[in-house]
């Protein structure tokens, strides 16, 4: 059996796409392309496919990761190209490398965020980053299933700070008052890089200590996009690509697939 690991964004409306519409939606994608995929043995087959660690529904984000077990090899990027285009755009698949490690989720230590603060004036927010970092430990709490959770929001945060402005074209100024184009209103933008812990420590959370420690409150909900997710470089506060690993150990050379390649007649 061959497994594919492959990179996947949600994007623009389709972030509010929960993690189950996406199974579904998917799963349609893999009929469409008629991939030909490894099933589950038992009285009910299902098709091999994992998702690692979904970012929340309402969140956008470029570093989704799922794997599928095929039946037949296939060439991952051909196979990208396929289900890329089966589904809706704002759902693309970015990235596919075969198989080649183990203990992948154990990889994804860290998520980078953007998190985008409409309404909230840079020098604000830039005040209550450096308090929310000061702090050895900011309690906040969150309703779960099992009722309210208080646990560390600072512990967990492995970089937080404030992006440069950015004018009409994506330009960074200096010195220039930083507006979202759009309304004409103030706006932060932060670069926020959190460790994957137990439990696990959303952007949000962050936002409520950011609240908690210097009264930073937003007049609208943040947009927050999930920039990256795999190893942490703890000295530079950084996160890696999870696939190097897989794209460093695959041999040279075309992937075989099941079916038979054309040769040129003579």
């Amino acid at each position: 059996m061959q497994r594919i690991r492959l990179r996947y964004t949600k994007r623009g409306r389709l972030r509010f796409t929960s993690h189950r519409d996406f199974q579904r939606a998917f799963e349609r994608a893999l009929r469409r392309s008629a991939v030909p995929m490894a099933y589950s043995a038992g009285f009910t087959p299902h098709p091999k496919v994992s998702y690692a660690n979904a970012a929340p529904t309402g969140v956008a984000s470029e570093a989704e990761y799922l794997e599928i077990g095929l039946a037949a090899a296939r060439d991952p990027e051909e196979l990208r190209v396929q289900l890329d285009e089966s589904l809706p755009g704002g759902l693309d698949v970015i990235d596919a490398v075969e198989v080649r490690t183990s203990n992948f989720v154990e990889r994804l230590e860290a998520s980078e965020w953007q998190v985008r603060l409409d309404g909230v004036e840079p020098q604000e927010a830039g005040r209550a980053i450096a308090a929310f970092l000061a702090e050895e430990r900011v309690e906040v709490e969150r309703l779960t299933k099992n009722g309210v959770r208080v646990f560390d929001a600072r512990g967990a945060v492995a970089a937080l700070e404030l992006l440069a402005p950015q004018v009409d074209g994506g330009a960074d100024t200096e010195g220039e008052e930083a507006r979202d184009v759009r309304t004409g209103r103030p706006c932060a933008i932060l670069r926020l890089v959190v460790r994957h812990a137990t439990p696990a420590v959303r952007p949000d959370d962050v936002l409520s200590g950011l609240r908690a420690t210097a009264d930073l409150a937003p007049p609208v909900p943040a947009e927050v996009t999930r920039l990256a997710q795999g190893p942490l470089d703890e000295g530079t506060g950084t996160v890696t690509d999870p696939l190097a690993l897989d794209r460093a150990a695959a041999p040279a050379g075309p992937v075989a697939t099941g079916e038979p390649r054309a040769t040129a007649s003579a």
